[in-house]
């Protein structure tokens, strides 16, 4: 198996530190060939606290990923999170001059830079631009305006940004593996892109993704990503809770919530 048809995604969570591997096939789909998981210890919030303790949990993750798909990892595309992560809407413009009128590729890219172009924390650092829409010579609506011709062209971008060191400890955490981090993604991001399709993105559909010790969310409006974002609340929130209302130790309130609570889907609360 060529080593481009792998695609590895990790997950380095409160609770748990999770690799899945997958290979991409010729009509588009992925096949995943295995899981790796381990408990996840240094670890706090979605964010690592504990260097070495979490290096040691992700490598045991890797790992078990390995055996069950027989492959060597060397990449992984690394999802990230955290409450310093914020997001907001901006529009980006460019005037093309008298004498190129036909939008290209670097127009395209002019006007990215441009809706980047705000004041953000010094210690920030930008994550994802996302389109949301093209805009023509005041024509809205836009779906690909490469090829058109136009002297004014504005574009709508959903920007998600991050304190930087936060986000390269959980890279150098990786590299010192030492794994390729092929790109860093937002957890609630890669999660949408999993669970949602076109049509329900195009009829507003709100992705929320509840972890051990926080919260992602994501929401689309007409196809494109609105808003997203991270709440410092987890399913641990939860065991607390049980565990202070009930007066049980947290293992029994932990072991209460996963059987009674999972079982809502099934139907009910089991009597």
């Amino acid at each position: 198996m060529a080593s481009n048809d792998l695609m590895v995604g990790l997950e380095i969570g409160t609770s748990k530190i999770c690799v899945v591997v997958g290979e991409t096939r010729l009509d588009g789909t992925t096949k995943i060939l295995g899981v790796g998981q381990a408990p996840s210890r240094g670890v706090r919030k979605g964010e690592i606290v504990d260097f070495e303790t979490a290096m040691k949990c992700v490598l045991e993750a890797l790992s078990d990923a390995e055996t069950k798909s027989d492959v060597m990892i060397k990449g992984v595309y690394v999802g990230v999170t955290g409450a310093h992560i914020q997001s907001f809407n901006n529009r980006g413009c460019v005037i093309l001059p008298d004498d190129h009128d036909e939008i290209d590729e670097q127009d395209i890219e002019d006007v990215k830079i441009n809706a980047r172009e705000v004041s953000i924390p010094a210690q920030n650092a930008f994550l994802h631009s996302i389109i949301q829409h093209y805009h023509v010579d005041g024509q809205n609506g836009v779906l690909n305006p490469i090829g058109m011709l136009g002297h004014k062209l504005e574009a709508d971008f959903h920007i998600i940004q991050g304190v930087r060191t936060r986000i390269q400890n959980t890279i150098r955490c990786v590299k010192e593996l030492p794994l390729e981090v092929e790109d860093v993604v937002f957890n609630p991001l890669a999660s949408a892109q999993v669970v949602l399709g076109q049509q329900q993105k195009n009829m507003g559909a709100l992705v929320i993704d509840m972890g051990g010790g926080i919260t992602d969310y994501i929401r689309y409006v007409d196809g494109a990503v609105q808003q997203s974002g991270t709440l410092g609340i987890g399913g641990d929130h939860i065991t607390n809770y049980i565990s202070m209302r009930l007066r049980i130790p947290m293992a029994r309130a932990e072991k209460l919530k996963i059987d009674e609570l999972s079982s809502w889907g099934n139907g009910g609360v089991k009597g």
